[in-house]
């Protein structure tokens, strides 16, 4: 039998995502995230091509990203609710970590292995911050995957988008349990 961490094996299958909108000031320093950074980029990455990389949205940030939100809503043709929703993410956050997807050439690692490694580090972003005590949440949104948006929010590049946006904070509130998957469902085993 290999060595057990059973700490860890416990979190993973405790784990649970903290809202968004409950997740309040502080927010970890740059001190506080580089670990957390250091731990996401931990991630699988086949071919070590690392097609990902950080940009990390301070408070001060937030407020240009919500107007641009709105912007991009009204071009996009969105519902003024759309539009709310999607601008509160970045009124209500203390910080996030925005997961960039960097695409590079490979003869080698296929585009979609390299799409699943920004991914990976997205969850591990998200778990490492939740094992340090922090609230966190990943979300996305319709802003996200709109080209012209990220390359004014952001200054993304054609070979670029976003994995995602993980919020990170104080914990303002324990958010209830919810209902998970049904294992025996989706699992399917196979001995022969």
């Amino acid at each position: 039998m290999p060595p057990r961490n059973d700490a860890a094996l416990t979190f993973l299958q405790s784990r649970r995502s903290r809202p968004a909108k409950t997740l309040v000031a502080p927010a970890p320093d740059r001190a506080a995230l580089m670990p957390l950074l250091r731990a996401a980029a931990r991630t699988p990455d086949h071919g070590k091509l690392e097609p990902w990389r950080f940009i990390v949205i301070e408070k001060p940030a937030m407020a240009r990203l919500a107007d641009l939100t709105g912007k991009a809503g009204e071009r996009l043709g969105k519902s003024a609710e759309d539009i709310a929703k999607a601008r509160s993410q970045f009124e209500l956050g203390q910080l996030a970590v925005a997961v960039v997807e960097v695409q590079k050439a490979s003869p080698k690692i296929p585009a979609i292995e390299q799409t699943y490694s920004a991914g990976a580090v997205c969850l591990a972003l998200l778990n490492a911050a939740l094992a340090a005590g922090w609230g966190a949440n990943w979300l996305s949104g319709w802003a996200s995957h709109d080209a012209e948006f990220c390359a004014e929010a952001f200054g993304l590049r054609s070979h670029e988008r976003i994995a995602g946006l993980i919020h990170i904070a104080t914990e303002a509130s324990v958010p209830p349990e919810r209902p998970r998957p049904d294992l025996d469902a989706l699992t399917t085993w196979m001995d022969q």
